[in-house]
């Protein structure tokens, strides 16, 4: 697909049916967020393909906001592989990890494979409940699968602001 179809056509879809996403797809998405860029390469991201329903159950017992989706990507980072900026307040462990959850997003919707950022959720308890390392923290879940029938943007999807209201040019 075209990159500018892919940005523009991709939403968050609330409701999925129970269709598998495909291997070779599912490859293809996490190919996309292995090669994303992180601060000095450090590639510090963890990826955890949630499909059994022992751990599907896990997260549905943390956030209502699974959906039905056949497939949850859990993203975190290693707290411990981080590069930490100058002035030593922040670390590029939340964008490094947004950055490789936002290159999955799109090749999902580049294979056609609908998807919903989730962050309704404490990362702490999800952390525990799928028995995460103590230095990985979760940044997010990444909902995938097939809308449902009936399933589509919600009504405010296609409403945006003018460029001039969060570009400002210096």
């Amino acid at each position: 697909m075209e990159f500018r179809q892919v940005v523009r056509n991709r939403y968050s879809c609330k409701k999925f049916s129970a269709r598998p996403v495909e291997q070779d797809k599912l490859a293809a998405i996490l190919e996309a967020g292995r090669l994303a860029p992180t601060a000095k390469n450090l590639q510090e991201q963890r990826v955890y393909v949630v499909q059994s329903a022992s751990a599907l159950a896990k997260i549905d017992a943390v956030t209502p906001c699974r959906y039905g989706a056949s497939t949850v990507l859990v993203v975190a980072f290693d707290r411990n592989n981080v590069f930490t900026y100058p002035g030593g307040k922040r670390d590029s462990g939340v964008e490094d990890a947004t950055i490789v959850a936002t290159h999955m997003l799109l090749a999902a919707a580049n294979e056609g494979v609908d998807s919903c950022w989730i962050n309704f959720l404490d990362p702490e308890k999800l952390a525990q409940a799928l028995e995460l390392p103590e230095n990985e923290e979760v940044l997010m879940v990444l909902d995938l699968g097939y809308a449902a029938e009936g399933a589509g943007p919600l009504p405010n999807h296609a409403s945006r602001k003018p460029l001039e209201e969060t570009v400002t040019r210096l």
